[in-house]
């Protein structure tokens, strides 16, 4: 099927100018990210002011949060690289029911998560970790956020199948106007209207509606996308769902067993005080921030491969993937130099308390350190799904957080009783090992995919 002119010309040129291309896709994903990134940041600023009990009770959270986020960005980027690989070979039809696929997807995701949540939420809290001062804080926290969840999931998935057809600039503008909307609410509820760490999970739930409203109307109503949705004549494809599983549940996987990690290391952190707890959170807003041009290469390479395949044009994707990998690497190691120098400056603006500085501190100049070694790793997972292949990312991720990390952290603190800082010596050798693999897995992979 022939594809729109507008469409086809853009396409061309992705396939026709590699290296413009990834910058013309990563540039608005940095953007949209970045605007993200700078909300969670005002977030946590806005939550710290609380003190140190409203940033633990957050951090308890996150595992739940990473687990929906893995779920959806892991199925969305199954459909990210099917309608990638469906629009590189020209074939329209399929690239639609894919997009089809990941609305239902998304609404059996959102119903089930939003139920277990409600169902669950305040005893799994109190598993992970959250004291008896810190969850009640935490349960009301997570309560509201449920309300927004299935927003976030759509949405996720609406940006998902954009980045597939290599529109970058409206999941940009949208994000950017949710994060404004959040950034705006976020004092009124938390300060104005007194609801504490609740209000900051209102602002983010009202955003999200915002959002997920704005996606809605460009694609169903203004039909905005290259994509067209007919989910009136939607009927269930086994080879849709299996294209999108097969790199969208290693993915999954992959952040589920990441969200186990970071279970297992607050964990580990409350041990020492719930103030290790907050310090850990501080410096994983940092670790988003540096990870943010990372994120944005990275997505940008699924497609770019994900394109390239369909249309078997092998020597540019191994063009594509030197040449990303080597960008992600040299602007990371760039941002790591910058947040060493500046940690202590940047920490005191989340919050006051002493103790919590000093952890933070040592935990952003231990980890920036690997930093780019991190962006190799994560350039080449989003590779190799371009590629249609998702369980590679899986085996590393388990090897790294199953095998290294979280056993070394509990060996070197609960065996060898080391202090803190030996809980990040152990995600820095994780973060080695994993890089070795998934160089042999990059190279395996480039040498099959010549001789095939």
């Amino acid at each position: 099927m022939n594809l729109p002119k507008e469409k086809n010309s853009r396409i061309d040129g992705f396939l026709n100018n590699p290296s413009k291309a990834l910058w013309t896709l990563a540039i608005p994903i940095m953007a949209g990210m970045g605007i993200h990134t700078l909300y969670t940041i005002v977030d946590m600023i806005f939550i710290g002011r609380l003190g140190g009990n409203a940033i633990a009770a957050v951090a308890f959270n996150m595992p739940l949060f990473f687990l929906v986020l893995g779920l959806s960005f892991g199925v969305g980027s199954g459909v990210t690289a099917s309608i990638a690989r469906f629009i590189g070979a020209k074939d329209k039809v399929s690239a639609d029911n894919t997009a089809e696929h990941a609305v239902a997807l998304g609404l059996i995701i959102s119903i089930i998560l939003t139920t277990l949540g409600l169902i669950y939420g305040e005893d799994l809290l109190r598993r992970l970790g959250a004291t008896k001062s810190v969850l009640p804080v935490s349960w009301s926290y997570l309560k509201i956020s449920l309300i927004g969840l299935p927003f976030m999931v759509f949405s996720t998935f609406f940006r998902s199948i954009l980045s597939g057809e290599g529109d970058m600039k409206l999941p940009m503008a949208v994000a950017g106007l949710g994060t404004i909307i959040n950034i705006i609410l976020d004092p009124i509820f938390i300060f104005t209207l007194e609801f504490g760490v609740g209000g900051a999970a209102m602002a983010s739930a009202i955003s999200q509606l915002i959002v997920f409203l704005i996606f809605v109307y460009m694609l169903f109503i203004k039909e905005h996308a290259y994509i067209k949705f007919r989910m009136g004549d939607f009927s269930p494809s086994m080879f849709i769902v299996k294209d999108i599983i097969r790199v969208g549940f290693p993915a999954s996987m992959s952040m589920i067993i990441m969200a186990f990690g970071q279970l297992v290391f607050n964990r580990i952190l409350v041990r020492f005080s719930t103030d290790a707890v907050a310090a850990y959170q501080v410096g994983g807003r940092m670790d988003m921030v540096i990870f943010l041009p990372i994120m944005a290469i990275a997505s940008a390479l699924t497609t770019i491969v994900g394109m390239f395949y369909g249309a078997k044009e092998f020597e540019k994707i191994k063009f594509i993937a030197k040449y990303g990998i080597i960008c992600a690497i040299m602007v990371t190691s760039i941002l790591s130099i910058l947040l060493y120098i500046f940690a202590p400056f940047v920490v005191k603006s989340f919050t006051q308390e002493v103790d919590i500085q000093s952890i933070a501190v040592t935990y952003i100049r231990t980890i920036c350190l690997i930093y780019p070694l991190i962006a190799f790793g994560m350039s080449v997972g989003r590779i190799l799904q371009g590629l249609g292949k998702g369980l590679p990312m899986l085996v590393i991720t388990s090897i790294r957080i199953l095998g290294v990390s979280a056993p070394l952290a509990l060996f070197f603190t609960m065996v060898l009783n080391k202090p803190i800082e030996w809980v990040w010596y152990a995600m820095i050798i994780s973060t080695i090992v994993s890089i070795l693999i998934s160089l042999i897995w990059l190279k395996t992979t480039f040498k099959n995919l010549i001789k095939g």
